[in-house]
């Protein structure tokens, strides 16, 4: 077993990412971050890195075939070994959010729960699985804002609307960029059952909603800073979500960049909240 193959199981880029948007969440909450409130971080990146695991280990035979790279097919990690880390570092993530908050802690126990089930079942259920990822990522600030308790988790609630909805467009998108290579593995996605049109149509709903949250008049931020500045995200959005209205094949949502375009926004919308947090 490599040591190296470790770390990169647990794609550590995905998970201290995320771990630093729970502070973002704290600090949107509270305008200022405070040492108590890096276990966040900790706690976020572990569960998050957990949930990368798990997930090769319910698809260790696909990236046998797809991505024979990965620690597990590459014969780094055994399948044993992975499913006993992925106890670990759910178990550390679950102890450390002891050490917060009751309402933190009862959003890491569900969102651990959900992780699991996204991996053994829910990501094979069209839509369900999509619904469970966009929660997932928007749940994210809840879990920061809640360190402050249920005020803090309100003051959340508009920009994890947000990243829910952009994230199950984005979602979606990225299941009909992938059609070909699923149909050929046997899976069942949105996509392949409403079709790719149908698919860029309610992703651009979704981005529309995510438009229509971004500006309601909620939070103490709300001010002409605060909409000229979110009016910008809001065209990246858009923009991004409409590149794929006219596509009919996966080829075509893949060349749109539609998925891209919509990450760069849902991070352009962080940075966003994050300023007028602190200003």
């Amino acid at each position: 077993m490599s040591a190296s193959a470790f770390i990169r199981i647990t794609r550590p880029h995905n998970a201290v990412v995320a771990g630093l948007t729970a502070l973002i969440g704290y600090l949107i909450a509270t305008g200022t971050l405070t040492l108590p409130s890096l276990l966040l971080a900790v706690v976020v990146a572990l569960i998050t890195a957990g949930g990368n695991v798990i997930n090769d280990v319910y698809d260790v035979e696909i990236d046998r075939i797809n991505r024979p790279e990965r620690p597990i097919p590459a014969g780094e990690i055994s399948l044993a070994g992975a499913k006993a880390y992925t106890a670990v570092l759910f178990a550390g993530g679950l102890l450390a959010a002891a050490l917060t908050t009751p309402l933190c802690f009862a959003i890491a126990l569900a969102n651990s729960i959900i992780l699991i089930a996204y991996a053994a079942r829910l990501k094979g259920i069209p839509a369900l699985g999509n619904l469970a990822v966009a929660y997932l990522t928007g749940s994210v600030f809840l879990f920061g804002g809640a360190f402050a308790g249920v005020e803090g988790l309100v003051q959340n609630l508009l920009l994890a609307a947000i990243t829910f909805l952009a994230t199950l467009a984005r979602e979606v998108l990225k299941d009909a960029e992938d059609v070909d290579g699923d149909a050929a593995g046997g899976a069942r996605t949105l996509p392949m059952i409403i079709g790719i049109r149908r698919t860029g149509m309610l992703a651009f709903a979704c981005a529309c909603g995510a438009v229509g949250v971004s500006v309601l008049p909620l939070g103490d931020w709300w001010d002409p800073f605060y909409l000229a500045a979110i009016a910008v995200v809001d065209l990246v959005i858009l923009f991004g979500a409409s590149r794929s209205l006219s596509c009919t094949t996966s080829v075509c949502v893949r060349k749109s960049r539609a998925t891209s375009i919509l990450r760069t926004g849902m991070f352009a919308a962080l940075a966003v909240f994050a300023i007028v947090a602190v200003i």
